[in-house]
C-alpha cells in the first residue's frame, strides 16, 4: 500500500502569535519531509469571515483528497471541525497523527476534560507537548497510542548575536548578569516583573514589549525596557545571559492559570529563547524543566527568590559550556528536528513505512 504523509494547512492570523508560528514550522518540517498538503495553500488574512471561508473550503477539498493509506497530521487545538476531520479519516481507512500544541480543558478552560478526551480519543497516535502531558492525559483515562514532542522546533535563518564581551564586576561570570523577558506584558501574566524589577540587587532585566501593559516598569530601576522587537531582529540582536521563563503574580512560584499551565505545556518562549542562544531561568516544576537540566541549558529554580544567590555563584565557566549547549539545541530547533524524531516515533508505531 503506498502511505502518503498528509497535512491540512489553513489561514493564520500572521505570525506575531507563537501558537501560529509553532504551527506554520511544523507544516514546514511536513513539507520537506514530502508530506501532501490536502488542503488549500497557508495563507495569513487578517478577516475572521475569509479565514472561516477558507478553512472550510480546505476542509472540503481534504475530503475529496484523501485515501485509503493516508496518514494525516493534525495540529490541535484544531478550532473547527477536528472530530469531523479524524471520522472523514477514519472512513477512508486512513490514520490520524495529532500533535497537541495546548489542551483547551486546561489551557483558559474552553472546554470540559471529559469533552476534550472524547475528541483526542478519535485519534490513532498522540504526540503531546512532552512526557508531564502525556502521563497526565494517560491519568485521566485517555487510551490512545501517545509520544512526546519535548520542545517545540524554531525555524528560522537569523543567527544569534555573539555573547557579551566579558568586563570586570565582582560577579562571578565577568560582569552584571543580565536577563531577558520577551512578549506580551499583562498584569494578569507578569505582574511579577514589577516587583522583580525594583527589588534585583546582582542583576539586571532586559524587557522587550510593550511597557504600557505593566505601567511604571520602565522607570524600576534595574529595567531596561525595549519596543516590541520581531521575532527574526530578536534572535539576531538579543544581548544577555539568560532568557526567563516564569507566570503569575508572584516571585515564590508560578501559579494562577498561566502559572499552573507550566506545569504541563511545553512553552514557545522556550524555544524562542534559546534560538536566540540564550541559555533559559525556569520554574523547578515546569514540565520542560527536566530537559532544561539534562540538556544543561538553563537553570532550574522553585522560587525567583533564588536568583540572587545563584548568580552571584555561578561561573563564567557554567556560562560558556551552558552557550555551547545552547547552541547545539538551537541547531536541531532550526532544522525541526524534535517534531521529525516525534513523527519517526508515531509512524514505527502505526508501522507505516517512511
Amino acid at each position: 500500500m503506498n502511505h502518503r504523509l498528509c497535512y491540512i494547512s489553513r489561514n493564520y492570523y500572521g505570525l506575531s502569535g507563537a501558537g501560529n508560528k509553532a504551527k506554520t514550522d511544523i507544516e514546514c518540517t511536513l513539507r520537506q519531509m514530502g508530506a501532501v498538503n490536502l488542503g488549500l495553500p497557508t495563507t495569513f488574512y487578517d478577516s475572521k469571515v475569509l479565514a472561516f471561508i477558507l478553512n472550510l473550503v480546505g476542509i472540503m477539498k481534504m475530503m475529496a483528497c484523501i485515501r485509503k493509506g493516508d496518514v494525516l497530521v493534525l495540529q490541535y487545538p484544531v478550532k473547527k471541525y477536528f472530530s469531523f476531520i479524524c471520522s472523514v479519516a477514519l472512513r477512508r481507512k486512513a490514520q490520524v497523527v495529532v500533535v497537541i500544541h495546548d489542551l483547551m480543558s486546561m489551557h483558559r478552560k474552553r472546554i470540559t476534560l471529559a469533552t476534550e478526551l472524547e475528541r483526542l480519543s478519535k485519534s490513532d497516535y498522540i504526540i503531546a507537548s512532552n512526557e508531564k502531558m502525556k502521563q497526565w492525559l494517560q491519568e485521566k483515562g485517555l487510551q490512545c497510542p501517545m509520544g512526546s514532542l519535548g520542545l517545540f522546533d524554531y525555524r528560522s535563518e537569523a543567527t544569534p548575536v555573539k555573547p557579551s564581551a566579558v568586563v570586570p564586576d565582582t560577579s562571578p561570570v565577568g560582569h552584571r548578569p543580565s536577563l531577558v523577558y520577551a512578549g506580551a506584558l499583562v498584569m494578569r501574566k507578569n505582574s511579577y516583573l514589577l516587583e522583580l524589577a525594583h527589588k534585583a540587587e546582582h542583576f539586571d532585566l532586559h524587557i522587550y514589549g510593550n511597557s504600557d501593559g505593566l505601567p511604571g516598569i520602565d522607570k524600576a530601576p534595574h529595567a531596561i525596557c525595549y519596543p516590541f522587537t520581531p521575532a527574526d531582529e530578536f534572535i539576531r540582536s538579543a544581548d544577555g545571559d539568560f532568557g526567563l521563563v516564569w507566570d503569575g503574580d508572584s516571585l515564590n512560584t508560578c501559579k494562577g492559570d498561566f502559572g499552573e499551565y507550566l506545569r504541563y505545556n511545553s512553552p514557545h518562549k522556550v524555544s524562542f529563547y534559546l534560538r536566540a542562544g540564550l541559555p533559559v531561568i525556569i520554574w523547578r516544576e515546569a514540565a520542560v524543566a527536566r530537559i532544561i537540566e539534562q540538556e544543561g541549558i538553563g537553570i532550574t529554580i522553585a522560587s525567583i527568590a533564588e536568583l540572587e544567590q545563584r548568580l552571584q555563584t555561578f561561573t563564567l565557566s557554567e556560562l560558556e559550556e551552558m552557550r555551547k549547549n545552547v547552541a547545539r539545541v538551537s541547531q536541531r530547533l532550526a532544522s525541526g528536528l524534535y517534531f521529525k524524531e516525534a513523527l519517526h516515533a508515531a509512524l514505527s508505531f502505526l508501522t507505516i513505512d517512511e
